[in-house]
C-alpha cells in the first residue's frame, strides 16, 4: 500500500466541486429566479388591477355627474329661476317651444317651493351606457312638506368610459303623474 503524501492534498475544499455541490449551486439560482419572476407577475397583477379599478370608477362616477346636473336643474326649477334653468340645458335658448316650457315650469306654482330639494327617485335610460346614448330620466323629487314632483328629463351621453363620458341635459318636462313613465 502507498501512503499519499499529506501535502499533494488541496487545501481549499472549493477547488474541487462534487457533482452535488454543483446541483445545488444551480439549483439556488433556478429559486431566485422564480422568486424574481413571481414579483414580476404579481406586479403586473396589482398594476392591471389598479388600471382597471380606476377605469371601473371613472365608469361609475358619470351616475353621480348627471344626478348633480339633475338636482341644479331642478333647484333652479324651485326657485322659478328661467336663466338658472336655461343655462342648465343645452340648445334650450336657440328652441323657443324649449323656452316657452322652461318659462311655464319656472312660473308653475305646483313646482315653485322654498327649501331644499330632495331627489326622491332617479331612473334613467341611458345609466351605465358604455359608450353613450340618449334617453329620458325620470326624475321623483320633493321638498320636505310638500308632495313629490315627477318630470322627465331628456339626457345624452357622449363619450366612452376609457376617454370619459359627458352628460348634456336637453330638456325638462312639466309634471306627469307620480306612477307615469317617460
Amino acid at each position: 500500500m502507498r501512503h499519499r503524501d499529506a501535502s499533494a492534498r488541496p487545501h481549499n475544499r472549493q477547488q474541487i466541486r462534487t457533482p452535488r455541490e454543483g446541483a445545488e449551486r444551480g439549483s439556488a439560482d433556478g429559486r431566485q429566479q422564480a422568486v424574481l419572476k413571481r414579483i414580476l407577475v404579481i406586479s403586473a397583477g396589482v398594476l392591471l388591477f389598479l388600471a382597471v379599478s380606476g377605469l371601473i370608477g371613472r365608469f361609475l362616477s358619470v351616475e353621480n355627474v348627471e344626478r348633480d346636473d339633475d338636482l341644479a336643474l331642478i333647484q333652479a326649477q324651485a326657485r322659478g329661476d328661467v336663466g338658472g334653468m336655461l343655462a342648465r340645458l343645452s340648445g334650450c335658448r336657440r328652441r323657443p317651444s324649449c323656452v316657452a316650457s322652461v318659462r311655464a315650469n319656472a312660473s308653475n306654482p305646483r313646482l315653485r317651493r322654498a327649501g331644499a330639494v330632495k331627489i326622491l327617485s332617479l331612473k334613467s335610460s341611458t345609466a351605465y351606457s358604455p359608450t353613450g346614448a340618449t334617453g329620458n330620466t325620470r326624475l321623483a323629487w320633493t321638498v320636505i312638506g310638500k308632495l313629490p314632483v315627477v318630470q322627465c328629463i331628456r339626457v345624452r351621453r357622449s363619450g366612452n368610459f376609457v376617454n370619459g363620458v359627458s352628460v348634456t341635459l336637453l330638456s325638462l318636462s312639466a309634471p306627469i303623474p307620480n306612477e307615469a313613465d317617460c
